[in-house]
This record gives structure tokens, C-alpha cells and sequence, in this order.
């Protein structure tokens, strides 16, 4: 396994879009292998692997339930609402409010090429919606107020 650089805004790689993957194997084993590996070590619950700059659709999460190995997720359903407030590996020192479904359902190809549908609810559901806007290209501070938005993007001026 590998620990893997996690890309941190406003690197242009996070907001490239993924690209399914045609095949699983062996490549694709050892890259969420080290994702997962990546999330553990920095404190994360999910990890998509456009923020470590590989352009494909693969993510991993793990809520305290035990590690999910996603490849080309899709959202079919999306259930209720609610705001809460959310971080990302990828935006260091921010914590946005932001309004998500409470469940989803999604399809997705496990580490050995299954299809499987999942139906889930509360963090999982957050975290599998923030994970697949990081495949399109979607950060935390999109969910911003115009204003907002440019505010956070500045950096501060040393004096």
C-alpha cells in the first residue's frame, strides 16, 4: 500500500471530471487499496480518487461500518433533505452547511467487479453524495453564496 497525496483546493485536478472505469483489476484493486489506506491515515470518512489526481470514477468511504469500495457510482434516488455541516480532506479548515439528501440509492461495481445497489441513509448517504461531487468536479465551498464563495477562495496577505 501507498499513502497517496490528497489534493487540496484550488489544485485544478479536483475539478476535472472522472472517467468510468472499463475493466477491474488488478490496477484498479491496488488503487482503492491505497486510497482507502490515504483516507485512514488523514482522518477521513470517504475519498474520491480525482483528490488524489487519478481521474477515474473509484471512491472509498468508511463510516465506522467497515470499508466500501466504490467504482462508477451512480445516485439513482434521492429522498428527504436536510443541512448539515461538512468538511473535505481536499478543503482544509472549512466546515459548510450544506443541503443533501437523507437517502439515496445508488449502483456501483465492487473491487471485484459486481454490481451491486445500495440503499442508504443518514452519514453514509451524505458521504456517498459528497464523494460523487468530487467525480464531477464539485467542491464543499460550490454549495456557497455567491459572496461567500469569493471570500473563501482569497488568500490571506501576510503583513
Amino acid at each position: 500500500m501507498a499513502l497517496l497525496e490528497i489534493k487540496r483546493f484550488p489544485d485544478p485536478a479536483l475539478r476535472k471530471k472522472g472517467e468510468d472505469v472499463k475493466s477491474v483489476g488488478l490496477d484498479e484493486k491496488k488503487v482503492l487499496g491505497d486510497m482507502a489506506e490515504t483516507m485512514y491515515i488523514k482522518g477521513g470518512v470517504g475519498l474520491a480518487a480525482v483528490q488524489v489526481g487519478i481521474q477515474r470514477n473509484m471512491i472509498v468511504i468508511d463510516i465506522g461500518d467497515g470499508l466500501i469500495k466504490m467504482i462508477n457510482p451512480v445516485i439513482l434516488k434521492r429522498e428527504l433533505d436536510e443541512t448539515q455541516e461538512e468538511g473535505c480532506l481536499s478543503v482544509p479548515d472549512k466546515c459548510i452547511n450544506i443541503k443533501r439528501s437523507k437517502k439515496v440509492v445508488v449502483d456501483y461495481l465492487n473491487e471485484d467487479g459486481r454490481a451491486v445497489r445500495l440503499s442508504s441513509e443518514g452519514l453514509l448517504a451524505r458521504v456517498i453524495q459528497h464523494e460523487v461531487d468530487h467525480l464531477l468536479g464539485k467542491l464543499i465551498i460550490d454549495y456557497l453564496n455567491p459572496l461567500k464563495k469569493i471570500c473563501s477562495s482569497l488568500k490571506p496577505r501576510k503583513l
